[in-house]
């Protein structure tokens, strides 16, 4: 009987979801489990055989949970908004909905080709309005909440406000914005509803406000730091420039401490954690406070240089945190970010054009490439100067692009003494270099062994090592007033607000300016129908094109925005005001999928609190490190504030997460003469000028042979190209590892692979590449080794006549083989080493058939084993074998010890200490028994020729000598 892979997998993969066989209960007596991937955005290009890498493995230990009893949630969904689909139908006209949905459908065809055991009952889209909902929801819920510092945690504005009118805000220990001031109850109860409100949003945990943003104007958009690479978009490759615009905003800055403790508590891997960790970026030091010398500080300073220019009219400060407040008195000059707000009412009508020309060739630089560019020294003089706390000198400030105006305070001391950076600026531009440091040699990086710094020429500090220093430092400038030790993070608040079309609608509308919430009773507000989804001629996002987008207060709903005024709703004669242009970002529906998973057809609410409290989290979550410091982050803030909620049962969401590495594609290159329409065979190149250029990798066959007139068919640039062949007529391609992309046309089909090999054998032959977590190269011709060993696995249970298993006795040797694979699968799978379980599954074959092993007693079980890597063929064999319900329901084998004891032992009978000849005796033996057993053996008496031993030694277990 014949393995035919394709009419097995296509009839499982019907009766699996005929019976919903992959579904979970939301209560049950068993165990919970909760297997995760991280939803996929549903490109149009489908997916690679690269994607899959991760939900394989997922679904083996998915699999292998039911198995070992456990009610196991595995779902799925998709990331289904986002730019792709927003660029696609700007170029087309199609909407993106049409295309997300033709994207949707060919991604659950593929998936469901590989057969993954999806509980699909509880899909999600980020795109439907009835998920989208409960995200405006929790956006409302962040909106209507400020963190208590007291609690450590978030509450409802409502105390906050309740604060605020019997003792004001001096005595309220909050995260808020840098420029609230301080007022009194009786202040707070005379302010008007709209002053109330704009100091409100300087406390709510999203706010509005102005912030520097990634701007990319050939998108239209502004752009995460991690959509941005090498300085342009990485959709398209636009230019991104930095500017200022009013954002909503996440304050995650408020959870930085607790997203810093939270990394103890799960099983992340460690380097990721290091990532967050250094994202996050807690630094321990002072606050610094630098007044800026005025124009009546200029007039009565003897202390300026000769010629000052015009100062500030007015007094200002400048607060910088420092690490070091030890080395106070080695500043010699100070940089702010070109973006810092100072910069304009600071700089002198004589630098003014230097420094508006150095802040816009800023703009044109991502915030990483400046931070990663440490040897380009660039900086302008805005003229003014501050006053140095304790020596009263004035000190040079200058504005450089090092220097960000989102970490920190967006200023920093230089002490070119203590820092390379600082050093290498100050020589750059000849600023003082005054040394602080006993014996240290400036030039070097002067306090890489900060215990033992020894401070000297420093007023009070003098002869102080690091952390005597620092105290001191700290003590004098809380004295005169100009510092305090402060904790600083390096994690900023998130920019919520994008200029898109495709997202969620935010639930919000204006009056007067100000932002108001609509009540929840009324989400979800839907994306309304737009003509054109770029901005508009205005600039405003392309939401601004829709024709009904204003609020109706009074009746609730949405409505044309004809008839929308923008007075208070007392002066409006309808109340019917603008809403939100802008969307959501990509992260927003990504932050909190894992819990609607729990509950995903519950329409009262985002999930219920059993649901909840049931699942808990996620046990087991698999995807890729390149998300640590956007969704991982941002999901981790969303947790915790749900959690301070009260609606979340836990403030991690996932115990467990495994990144797993990526299948690289073997590209293949043709070689092309340089300015001709010429292409060179790779071993007829020699010192020839040529272009390497990527060939689509199904023009090549195993052998790196060229189809020469398909590729001339690839494309017209091509079609009348010539070639240098090899001296046999084939032209030769060069190959190399790459990341497999539609770029580089490396890219290896699963549909393909299934259609000719099988789902099974490409979910083995994935874990068979190597160990889950690294790259590892994709190798088509590598495949059909897997697919044969499938087919030997098929020929243990049928021949030519059917199913040859019968109910006969297994031998030792069998229940030995079957039980030390089981033992070694259940190491495997719990340590996530699926890759060594595909080499036992294979030995174990290999063994049942030279043992002619046809016992149900042993090919029952192994059908369980490999069910979850190959379960379509399992399913098979289990059905064959007399079974009703599916393998998925069947207890994984149990191993047993008693099958590995060695019986028997292979003696190495001895004369003289020379091994004359084995013999294979019970372990059980006595010594007695054993030499009685040896010395009437034909061989012995042959080898003795009737010589009686000098000495028998035997070592039971191990050897028998015969001497003399």
């Amino acid at each position: 009987m014949k393995y035919n892979f394709n009419e097995i997998e296509a009839k499982w993969q019907k009766y699996w979801s005929k019976n919903q066989t992959f579904k979970a209960n939301n209560n049950s007596d068993k165990p919970k489990y909760y297997v995760l991937d991280m939803f996929p955005y549903p490109s149009g290009a489908g997916l690679h055989v690269g994607h899959p890498l991760g939900y394989i493995a997922s679904d083996i230990y998915a699999r292998y949970k039911r198995h070992k009893g456990f009610n196991v949630l595995h779902p799925m969904g998709y990331d289904s908004f986002g730019l792709p689909a927003e660029q696609y139908a700007i170029q087309t006209g199609q909407h993106p909905a049409i295309t997300t949905e033709t994207n949707i459908k060919r991604y659950r065809e593929q998936l469901d080709k590989i057969g993954f055991s999806f509980d699909w009952s509880r899909e999600v889209r980020t795109s439907n309005p009835e998920y989208y909902k409960w995200t405006q929801w929790i956006f409302i819920q962040l909106f209507n909440s400020w963190y208590n510092n007291d609690t450590d945690k978030a509450e409802n504005i409502e105390t906050l406000i309740s604060k605020f009118e019997a003792e004001g805000n001096s005595a309220v220990n909050a995260v808020h914005d840098e420029t609230v001031a301080t007022f009194s109850a009786e202040e707070w109860k005379n302010f008007t509803s709209e002053e109330k409100q704009e100091i409100l949003l300087k406390y709510r945990l999203t706010y509005l406000a102005e912030t520097e943003v990634n701007w990319c104007p050939a998108l239209g958009t502004v752009l995460a730091n991690d959509e941005i690479v090498n300085g342009v978009s990485e959709r398209g490759g636009h230019p991104v420039v930095r500017k200022k615009m009013k954002q909503w905003s996440m304050r995650i800055s408020a959870y930085a401490e607790r997203l810093l403790q939270g990394l103890e508590k799960v099983d992340w891997p460690e380097p990721l954690k290091e990532i967050q960790r250094n994202w996050i970026g807690k630094s321990v030091g002072a606050s610094v406070d630098f007044n800026v010398l005025s124009n009546d500080d200029v007039t009565s300073s003897a202390r300026l240089p000769e010629y000052f220019g015009q100062a500030v009219e007015k007094s200002q400060s400048i607060s910088v945190f420092t690490t070091r407040p030890d080395t106070i008195f080695g500043v010699s000059f100070m940089t702010l970010a070109p973006e810092h707000e100072l910069v304009s009412k600071i700089t002198t009508p004589e630098q003014k054009e230097a420094v508006e020309t150095y802040i816009e060739a800023t703009a044109k630089r991502s915030e990483r490439e400046r931070m990663a560019d440490v040897k380009t020294i660039s900086g302008v003089f805005t003229g003014a100067y501050a006053e140095h706390p304790f020596t009263k000198e004035p000190v040079p400030i200058w504005i450089g692009d090092y220097v960000l105006a989102g970490y920190g305070t967006g200023a920093v001391m230089a002490v070119p003494c203590g820092d390379q950076r600082d050093y290498d600026f100050a020589k750059h531009f000849g600023i003082d270099i005054p040394n602080i440091f006993e014996g240290v040699d400036i030039s070097e990086e002067a306090f890489a062994d900060k215990e033992n710094t020894v401070i000297a020429n420093s007023d009070f500090l003098n002869g102080l090592g690091y952390k005597e220093a620092t105290k001191k430092a700290i003590e004098k400038l809380e004295e005169i007033g100009q510092g305090k030790g402060k904790i600083n993070y390096r994690l900023r608040d998130a920019v919520f607000s994008r200029q898109r079309y495709w997202g969620e609608p935010f639930p919000v509308y204006y009056v007067n300016g100000l932002p108001q919430m609509i009540d929840a009773k009324h989400l979800p507000i839907e994306l309304p129908e737009v003509e054109k989804y770029l901005p508009t001629e205005t600039g405003e996002p392309p939401l601004g094109n829709a024709t009904e987008w204003a609020w109706d207060s009074v009746n609730n709903k949405v409505v044309s925005n004809d008839l929308c005024h923008a007075e208070p709703v007392e002066a409006s004669q309808n109340g019917i005001y603008p809403l939100e242009l802008n969307t959501m970002p990509g992260w927003a529906g990504s932050s909190w999928y894992f819990n609607r998973y729990m509950d995903a057809g519950n329409t009262e609410e985002f999930a219920s609190q059993e649901a909840l409290n049931y699942w808990q989290d996620v046990d087991l979550y698999i995807g890729g490190s390149e998300h640590a410091t956007g969704h991982l982050l941002y999901a981790r803030f969303w947790q915790k504030f749900l959690f301070d909620q009260g609606l979340l049962p836990v403030d991690e969401f996932a115990k467990k997460l495994i990144n797993q590495g990526m299948i690289l594609g073997t590209s293949a290159f043709v070689y092309r003469l340089e300015n001709e329409n010429t292409f060179v065979s790779k071993n007829q190149i020699g010192d020839k000028k040529v272009l390497p250029i990527h060939a689509d990798v199904s023009f090549v066959n195993t052998s790196e042979e060229l189809d020469m007139e398909a590729f001339k068919n690839w494309r017209p640039e091509f079609k009348d190209a010539k070639f240098i062949t090899e001296e046999d007529g084939t032209f030769k391609v060069s190959r190399e590892v790459e990341k497999m992309s539609k770029s580089k046309y490396n890219v290896v089909n699963p549909d393909e692979i299934c259609e000719n090999y099988g789902a099974d054998t490409l979910r083995m032959y994935e874990m068979f590449l190597g160990p889950l977590e690294q790259a590892k190269p994709w190798n088509t011709a590598g495949i059909t080794g897997v697919h044969g060993f499938l087919k030997k696995l098929w020929k243990l249970y049928f021949d030519d006549n059917g199913l040859k298993v019968t109910d006969s006795e297994p031998s030792a040797e069998s229940l030995k083989s079957l039980h030390k694979t089981i033992k070694k699968v259940e190491e495997d799978i719990e340590n996530f080493s699926f890759n060594t379980s595909v080499s036992t599954f294979m030995i174990c074959v290999n063994e049942l058939t030279a043992q002619k092993c046809t016992s149900k007693a042993i090919l029952e079980p192994l059908a369980v084993l490999i069910s979850p890597y190959a379960p379509h063929i399992a399913e098979e064999l289990w059905s064959a074998l007399g079974n009703s319900e599916s393998i998925a329901t069947a207890p994984f084998p149990a191993f047993e010890e008693k099958y590995l004891v060695e019986s028997m032992k292979t003696y190495p009978i001895s004369f003289n200490g020379k091994m004359r000849f084995t013999l294979d005796l019970p372990m059980d033996m006595s010594k007695e028994d054993i030499e009685k057993v040896v010395m009437e053996h034909a061989k012995t008496q042959a080898q003795l020729e009737g010589r009686t031993p000098k000495k028998i030694i035997i070592v039971p277990g191990k050897i028998v000598n015969i001497v003399g």
